[in-house]
């Protein structure tokens, strides 16, 4: 497969899927060899590919459809009661957008985050070489935004800035935090951040209906799907 780009296009054997279990997933991989940068990235997210690392990657499983990329269009965003109490809630909080650098600290709040929410994901168990390699990247433009109370780092946000919003990468938080809704935070920011820097979305990645933990992606609304090749609105008889 080749795209307007020119990039070729690879697609995996048959492997374990990330989201369901006794699934069997495709994917499909741009060349990793071809010449790779935020432009070009953010033109190929417009087609629902995400990043991991330096590689650009989509779902292209023959016989599922259950991964669905979504973005939230920050013009028409309204926050529901949740997300402004959470708000109001971590108004005490310090944020700092910083480089994409290796840092121990976040380093050591990662691999707690791993061991405490998602002992049974393919992340486990956490390494600084899968932590570098899962989300830092040579030509991207990635920030590490963080959340901190009085000094303490709370959370972590990585995100990419592309000509066409915002990619929220992935969010790891301090787990016995979880009252203050810290990953709910992390994308309000976001979407905050879009609309100053005046970019349309912010992208999601992929939303699985049957994954109870991505539920949190359809409670920011109006929340657009690729669905049949177009960007559309997820109307609530999917959610």
């Amino acid at each position: 497969m080749t795209a307007s780009t020119g990039i070729k296009f690879f697609s995996t054997p048959p492997h374990a899927c990330s989201y369901l279990e006794d699934q069997r997933a495709i994917t499909l991989f741009a060349d990793p060899q071809a010449p790779m940068n935020s432009t070009l990235y953010g033109q190929l997210s417009l087609y629902g590919f995400r990043r991991s690392g330096n590689y650009i990657y989509r779902p292209q499983c023959q016989d599922c459809q259950a991964c669905i990329p979504v973005r939230i269009p920050v013009a028409d965003f309204q926050p529901n009661r949740q997300q402004t109490r959470a708000r109001k809630q971590n108004k005490d909080l310090e944020v700092t957008s910083v480089s994409a650098n290796f840092v121990q600290e976040h380093y050591d709040l990662y691999a707690r985050y791993i061991h405490m929410r998602h002992a049974d994901g393919d992340m486990f168990p956490p390494s600084i070489a899968q932590y570098v390699s899962f989300l830092f990247s040579d030509w991207c433009n990635t920030r590490l935004i963080e959340f901190r109370h009085e000094g303490r780092l709370l959370a972590v946000a990585v995100c990419d800035i592309l000509r066409n919003g915002l990619s929220a990468v992935y969010t790891f938080y301090d787990p016995e935090e979880e009252k203050r809704s810290l990953g709910t935070v992390a994308v309000l920011w976001q979407i905050g951040e879009a609309v100053r820097l005046g970019l349309p979305f912010v992208y999601l990645g992929y939303w699985v209906k049957e994954s109870p933990k991505m539920a949190y992606k359809t409670r920011f609304r109006p929340l657009e799907a690729f669905i049949s090749q177009r960007w559309q609105v997820l109307p609530e008889s999917e959610w």
